[in-house]
C-alpha cells in the first residue's frame, strides 16, 4: 500500500473511532438525561415556588435553603430567567439511607428547581427516587423511601 493509502486508512480509522466517541457520548448524555423528570407547572413562576414549600413544609419536610439562582447571577452582572433551588428533606426518610449507603449523601438532602422558560412556561424539575436505585451502593428497594415527596410536587403545580 501506498503512503497515501496509509494515510488515507488511518485518517478514516480515526474519523470513525472520533464519531464512535461521540455517539456514545450522546447516548450517555440522553440516557442521563432519563433520570430528571419535569413537570410543567400550571401557575406563575413565585406561586409555583409558594405552593411547593407550603406542600412540603405541610407534609413534614424541611426545606433547608431556598437559592434565587437569578439574584445570584444578577449579583454579578448576569441575567438569566426566574431560577429558584429548593433543598429540601426529612431527615427521619434520608438517614437511613445515608447510614445503609454513606455516599448517597450526595444526592440528600433533595433539590427540585423551579425554572420559567423564555416563553413564560414554568417548570419544576427533579430527580426521581427510582433514579437512585442501585446508586452509591443503596440496598435494593431503598430509593423508594424517597418517592413519597415526588406525588407532592406534582400535586403542587397541578390545578
Amino acid at each position: 500500500m501506498s503512503g497515501y493509502g496509509r494515510v488515507f486508512n488511518h485518517a478514516v480509522a480515526h474519523g470513525f473511532l472520533l464519531a464512535s466517541a461521540l455517539m456514545a457520548s450522546a447516548v450517555a448524555a440522553e440516557a442521563g438525561m432519563s433520570d430528571i423528570k419535569r413537570l410543567d407547572s400550571a401557575y406563575s413562576f413565585a406561586e409555583t415556588v409558594q405552593r411547593l414549600r407550603g406542600k412540603l413544609e405541610e407534609h413534614g419536610f424541611t426545606i433547608f435553603a431556598t437559592i434565587d439562582q437569578r439574584e445570584a447571577a444578577r449579583s454579578v452582572g448576569l441575567d438569566m430567567p426566574p431560577t429558584t433551588l429548593l433543598v429540601y428533606g426529612n431527615p427521619r426518610g434520608g438517614t437511613p439511607l445515608m447510614l445503609a449507603a454513606p455516599d448517597v449523601a450526595l444526592e440528600l438532602p433533595l433539590k427540585i428547581l423551579v425554572r420559567q422558560e423564555a416563553g413564560g412556561q414554568v417548570l419544576i424539575v427533579y430527580t426521581p427516587a427510582a433514579a437512585l436505585e442501585g446508586r452509591y451502593g443503596l440496598p435494593a428497594g431503598m430509593a423508594g423511601k424517597l418517592a413519597g415527596a415526588e406525588t407532592l410536587l406534582a400535586a403542587a403545580v397541578q390545578r
